[in-house]
């Protein structure tokens, strides 16, 4: 048994069983793969694949056992080496974040020259996704922070801590006639076209609960993962635009005026997440801490280092 059967094993998972792309994914051969897995299987003594000819259709009863022993293997190796990074430097090593469009434009470029301040040595690297792509990333190991308001909290292989929480605000052009509405209310949002963030982004969940609890239907003609693109399309009139409020700057955002809707829609918290089981660099829980100071790093840590 090796950790290139073990890595092959996993990834067979990842890739829905398809042969050829995991051999692309680790740089391999299909036939090696293949054999690999024949090696592996041999030397248990189990099958671990359902087969159909030289096709893998999916996982036998001991594979579906074998799989979280595997990638808790290879977890804890990967944990290994970057215990051991960690005493031969605290200040160099690479640290990889994923998050959506709004929390990457808008909620962490003062968090993140702060922290390349301290750490000038750490090579960052930004990855950009939806709230599901960002769990899956921390899964698989390809990221080691996650930052989004969806799907982070209520994940099980996840340890996830309340960062920050916000409002949406609706934005007009300067001459819509909701400019002159003393108290806003969902009732007169409805009444127009409406652009805002695409289901299972940015809080929209909460936009759609607002408003099928008030029994309204509200047209939206637009819906889209980037506040820069909402802000577009509500300068040329298409409709108005509900945000993130922190998504817009007076300064740069000349064209359009911001109506607080805080009594209108609920409260959003936006969330930091590790995966469970993972050991992470000090500076890794030093970004955590300068994103949400509140966070209690002993909870921090303990909650990252479980299984």
């Amino acid at each position: 048994m090796n950790f290139q059967q073990l890595r092959i094993i996993r990834e067979a998972v990842r890739q829905d069983f398809n042969l050829t792309e995991v051999a692309n994914a680790l740089f391999t051969s299909q036939p090696g793969v293949s054999k690999h897995i024949r090696d592996l299987e041999e030397e248990i003594g189990v099958e671990l694949f359902i087969r159909k000819g030289k096709r893998l259709l999916g996982l036998t009863p001991p594979g579906k056992e074998l799989v979280p022993v595997v990638e808790r293997i290879l977890r804890d190796t990967q944990n290994l080496k970057t215990i051991a990074d960690q005493f031969a430097s605290n200040e160099h090593g690479n640290l990889t974040i994923a998050t959506t469009h709004t929390q990457a434009r808008y909620a962490l470029p003062e968090v993140i020259k702060q922290f390349k301040q301290r750490y000038p040595k750490v090579h960052l690297t930004l990855h950009q996704g939806g709230p599901t792509e960002i769990a899956e990333m921390l899964v698989q190991g390809i990221a080691d922070v996650g930052i989004a308001t969806e799907v982070l909290h209520v994940s099980p292989a996840l340890a996830a801590f309340p960062s920050y929480s916000w409002h949406h605000a609706v934005i007009v052009p300067h001459d819509h006639p909701l400019n002159a509405v003393q108290d806003l209310t969902l009732e007169a949002i409805a009444a127009y076209p409406i652009i805002t963030y695409n289901e299972g982004y940015t809080g929209r969940a909460q936009i759609d609960r607002a408003f099928a609890q008030a029994d309204l239907h509200p047209d939206f003609v637009l819906s889209a993962i980037d506040a820069d693109v909402i802000k577009t399309y509500v300068e040329v009139g298409l409709g108005i635009g509900v945000i993130a409020s922190m998504a817009f700057n007076p300064a740069k955002d000349t064209g359009l005026k911001l109506l607080n809707a805080d009594h209108l829609f609920e409260k959003n918290t936006t969330y930091i997440a590790v995966h469970r089981g993972t050991f992470l660099r000090e500076y890794a829980h030093q970004f955590a801490l300068m994103l949400a100071p509140e966070i209690d790093e002993s909870a921090l840590r303990a909650a990252a280092e479980s299984v």
